[in-house]
């Protein structure tokens, strides 16, 4: 497989990038998917000690001597390995996007 460099060398090239429209749609498709996800992961990540140290709401029995914080502890790495694999199918995606960036960004 071989990899072609395009290279970018002058302050003005990056000025009309930055506004190329490719180059716009880029930053649109990366944020409204790293946003969410990145609310998403805060919130889910910070209500375990949230939840076990100021409620009780955890505590309760899931199955035998198992409560509801190991489930949702253990939630966690399979949240983490989720959005993972998201983010690596959606990065072909950005690549794609960042490839049309730098062919339109050389034909300058």
């Amino acid at each position: 497989m071989e990899t072609k460099e395009i290279k970018v060398n002058s302050e003005s090239d990056y000025s009309s990038i930055v506004q190329s429209s490719s180059f716009q749609t880029l930053l649109s498709a990366k944020k409204k998917f790293i946003i969410p996800f990145t609310i998403f992961f805060f919130c889910f990540y910070f209500a375990l000690p949230i939840l076990t140290s100021y409620t009780e709401v955890l505590n309760h029995t899931f199955i035998g001597s198992i409560t509801w914080a190991w489930v949702f502890a253990f939630l966690q790495f399979v949240m983490t390995w989720v959005l993972c694999v998201l983010y690596s199918k959606k990065a072909a995606k950005f690549d794609e996007l960042a490839k049309k960036v730098l062919k339109e960004g050389g034909k300058n």
